[in-house]
């Protein structure tokens, strides 16, 4: 693994250790950690086994940080309003008109965004796709990997008792919170075509 690879993954260990220092929802946070954990110690052998650039990693990266600090209010608490507040006097959602936390729409968002240059590099080096075929494919994983875990976070739910599973799915009321997690992470996709196109032609 080369160095600032190394560091990276060192910093993601670094951020659930602290993510869990004072963890305000104890029966709920580790469901979102434990696997991130597992990631950083598997993550030595699966960059050996499939090697990505720096930059790859860095936008995963992006993605698992934004995850671990969800995972430690449990998405739905995420205080960014008394930060907003905090900093610069105002609420986000005074100023936007929400009327709930919006921090997992932006993390679904997020994962369609930072996934697709590790799936367009594994493509077109391994899978000898063309640009096209290679972002479709991102494109496809990103749908496939978003309903997946809808459903997993929908069993999961089912298995656990009332309150912390209304904590851990986290729809807040909304019925189409599924749909619209999903439609955020490929719209990510979308954002991201433009730049994919950008390096390429750069390349």
């Amino acid at each position: 693994m080369p160095v600032a690879q190394r560091r990276m993954v060192a910093l993601l260990g670094a951020a659930i250790l602290l993510a869990n220092i004072a963890q305000p929802y104890p029966s709920v946070a580790p469901i979102h950690h434990i696997p991130t954990l597992l990631l950083v110690i598997t993550a030595p052998w699966l960059l050996r086994r499939w090697p990505l650039s720096n930059r790859a990693v860095a936008f995963l990266l992006a993605f698992w940080l934004l995850h671990t600090l969800g995972g430690r209010y449990t998405y739905s608490n995420l205080p960014y309003d008394a930060w907003s507040v905090a900093l610069a006097g105002t609420s986000i959602s005074e100023a936007f008109g929400f009327t709930r936390n919006h921090y997992d729409r932006l993390v679904h968002f997020a994962f369609g965004v930072t996934v697709v240059p590790a799936i367009v590099e594994l493509a077109r080096r391994g899978g000898r796709c063309s640009l096209p075929g290679a972002i479709g494919l991102a494109g496809a994983f990103v749908l496939a990997a978003g309903a997946a875990y809808e459903i997993f976070e929908w069993l999961l739910t089912l298995v656990m008792a009332g309150a912390d599973a209304d904590l851990y799915n986290g729809q807040q009321g909304d019925p189409w919170d599924a749909q619209k997690d999903m439609a955020l992470a490929f719209i990510g996709v979308l954002c991201m075509i433009p730049l994919e196109i950008l390096r390429a032609r750069r390349a």
